[in-house]
């Protein structure tokens, strides 16, 4: 494999950026969005001809440094690429999605003053990804890891003139880094217990090092492996939003539709799930940390999911489904079912970028209302989006033959099969988030695309919204589309987006219904990974399905037979009943649980939590470091303190120098007296 066109596929994107972020407006938008789109697009090409070479070639999977920056007490640090086939899908997910997101920017965006900085900012965030994917040593892949949390702050804050989008990434911004904190210890725990950086070295060390002890707290001594994995994983709940750390995540939807797509479908939040994948040769040796694991994601997808029910507004309804379903991948990853964890992402990605671009194509034609209860009817107006949209819901609830359907009941068949501690909770969250996931996708399709229409309010007042707004930052909803892309307020009428919008959403549509049927065998069930992903034969919960799978039909039609199907089945037929058919049901169940309803607006109270315990005592803390530490001790005692201990020691010794000969001759006779005192006396 050429290591040239492996540093193409990474520079490109970064060169287009360079270029749009610095000369953008000279250039001019076309050109702008022609090279950053275009550089998107050869690396996409390139990334699947790096995939065909190594599933249908059988090309050896390439692993070297491409450049050295330093070497210090042994340690390399370097820039180095490990593409094996989980490496290329990932890359071609992402340039995909990345390519299909940046054509859609092109309408979406057309009035925003930034324009040529939106694009900047997207070809460097698939430039990080990338890095992070294609790293073959822990400190490219701690690089990648905060260049994405640093240009998804970015992105998220892109209308910076609105307080609630500062207050979002910076929120995104803060709880990312506490993830981080313990991915740089797990980091540093590796170099301690192995002395390297490289992942083929750490990975031939992993038996040793799961024999090592260590001790934490007192004399009790704790496996290094999971101390190691463990911390890893703290990262990966930061990325990958999973409960505590996920609260930064729905009010990431402020930031511009296409970066939903881009960051929280198919890149930045799965960044997580790849690590734990890519570390599978550590995580095998440790059950503590794949329980820690399976926990946390099965408590995230199930009650995450009931999240969705509650939210009105239709960009954080596809955010608490995309919690949920990382939650689903992470439940994969506890029960040593990575090939069953990335699966999910890849399927996801297509259709959840769908759901998102879909989503902010309504918001267009709405003239940037968001909130559901202000929609309903346009399917006829809108026949592409709605079709689109269909298709990426039935795929995102598991319906047989979709692409979700393949990786989701796989996953949960997988959880079934294992013996892992705490499977079994894990097992009744999935299978009944399953419904939840039904119930608040299809509320999502009926409020917004069928029944009574309720939106002439919304395009009454586009122009009003429009006079207060401006442009360049300072809109207070998630548009800038103009009349003629597709805003129809000028009409009186919505009307379906302009090509740039639509042909994205039909470009991801396609792999939403096909790419399960197509990969499921070889992907999942086959050899696939080979040894990108290591599993103990012990825990090899793939292998027992694999026994099992008689071909995706085959497949598709035993999963009728199953309680997700059914479980799917009651959470669309539920939709329909309390949301289309008599609406006035959702108000009175509502009226009879409001202390639940509470609880879920608002959202298990982690915000206020934060907000008004966490938050209090770090500025606490910080006020009496800052107070106690830097003016009392540091400034008072150490700098200032010593200042003035030197001016009271000069004060007294200042009297001594009186200006008298006989003072001086009477201190000498004194002093020479208690010198001969103690050589006498000793």
């Amino acid at each position: 494999m050429n290591p040239t066109v492996l540093l193409w596929i990474v520079l490109l994107p970064l060169i287009a950026a360079t270029i749009a972020g610095l000369a953008g407006r000279r250039i001019g938008r076309t050109a702008t969005h022609w090279i950053t789109s275009g550089s998107v697009f050869v690396s996409l090409v390139l990334s699947v001809i790096v995939l065909e070479q190594l599933v249908l070639e059988g090309v050896e999977p390439y692993n070297g440094a491409v450049y050295t920056w330093l070497v210090s007490d042994g340690i390399r640090m370097e820039v180095g690429f490990l593409v094996d086939n989980l490496t290329a899908l990932m890359m071609v997910v992402v340039t995909f999605v990345s390519f299909c997101v940046h054509v859609y920017t092109i309408g979406y965006m057309a009035d925003d003053d930034g324009y040529t900085r939106f694009f900047s900012y997207i070809s460097l965030f698939t430039f990080a990804m990338l890095m992070l994917v294609m790293s073959n040593n822990f400190m490219q892949l701690f690089f990648g890891w905060e260049a994405v949390g640093v240009v998804s702050y970015l992105l998220i804050g892109f209308w910076y003139t609105r307080p609630t989008a500062i207050f979002a990434n910076l929120k995104a911004f803060l709880v990312n880094r506490v993830g981080d904190f313990g991915f740089i210890l797990g980091i540093a725990a590796i170099v301690y217990f192995t002395g390297s950086l490289d992942y083929q070295t750490v990975f031939g060390q992993a038996q040793a090092v799961a024999g090592e002890r260590i001790a934490i707290l007192g004399d009790e001594a704790w496996s290094a492996m999971s101390l190691i994995c463990i911390c890893l994983f703290i990262g990966a709940m930061g990325k990958s939003a999973q409960m505590p750390l996920h609260v930064w995540l729905p009010d990431s939807m402020e930031g511009p539709t296409p970066i939903s797509a881009l960051i929280h479908a198919a890149t930045m939040v799965t960044a997580g799930i790849f690590m734990v994948a890519r570390m599978s040769p550590l995580f095998e040796y440790s059950d503590t940390a794949l329980m820690v694991v399976l926990v946390v994601g099965a408590t995230t997808a199930f009650f995450m999911g009931l999240l969705g029910i509650v939210s009105n507004d239709i960009k954080r309804v596809v955010a608490y489904s995309t919690l949920s379903q990382l939650g689903y991948m992470t439940v994969a990853l506890g029960v040593s079912a990575y090939g069953a964890g990335i699966f999910h992402l890849m399927t996801h990605a297509f259709f959840k970028a769908l759901l998102f671009l879909a989503a902010g194509s309504v918001i267009i034609a709405l003239h940037h209302e968001q909130d559901m209860r202000k929609m309903g009817g346009l399917a006829k107006y809108m026949p592409i989006t709605a079709i689109t949209c269909w298709i990426g819901a039935l795929a995102l609830i598991g319906t047989p033959f979709f692409a979700g359907f393949y990786s989701k009941d796989a996953l949960i068949e997988a959880v079934h099969e294992s013996h892992r501690g705490f499977a079994t909770y894990a097992y009744w969250c999935v299978l009944l988030g399953v419904f939840v996931t039904a119930l608040y996708t299809f509320r999502m399709l009926f409020l917004t695309f069928h029944g009574k229409e309720r939106w002439q309010d919304a395009l009454a007042h586009g122009h009003e919204h429009d006079a207060h707004a401006g442009h360049g930052g300072a809109h207070s909803h998630d548009t800038h589309a103009h009349d003629s892309h597709g805003g129809g307020h000028g009409h009186g009428k919505p009307h379906e987006s302009p090509w740039v919008v639509t042909v994205p959403l039909i470009l991801l549509a396609i792999p939403s219904v096909l790419v399960g049927a197509f990969t499921v065998g070889p992907v999942l069930f086959g050899d696939f990974f080979g040894n990108a992903i290591f599993v103990l034969p012990a825990n090899d919960v793939v292998g027992e399905l694999a026994r099992e799978f008689h071909g995706w039909l085959g497949f598709a039609l035993h999963g009728m037979t199953q309680p997700p199907f059914f479980l799917a089945a009651a959470g669309v037929l539920t939709a329909w009943l309390f949301y289309l058919r008599n609406p006035h049901w959702a108000d009175a169940v509502q009226g009879k649980v409001e202390w639940l309803y509470r609880l879920l607006v608002n959202k298990y109270y982690f915000d206020w939590f934060n907000e008004n315990v966490i938050a209090p005592l770090a500025r606490g803390f910080g006020t009496g470091l800052w107070k106690g530490g830097d003016q009392a001790v540091i400034d008072g005692v150490m700098v200032d303190g010593s200042a003035r201990s030197i001016g009271w020691i000069a004060g007294v010794v200042r009297h001594v120098q009186s200006g008298y000969l006989y003072h001086y001759a009477f201190a000498m006779i004194i002093g020479l007296s208690a010198l001969l005192a103690w050589l006498l006396l000793r």
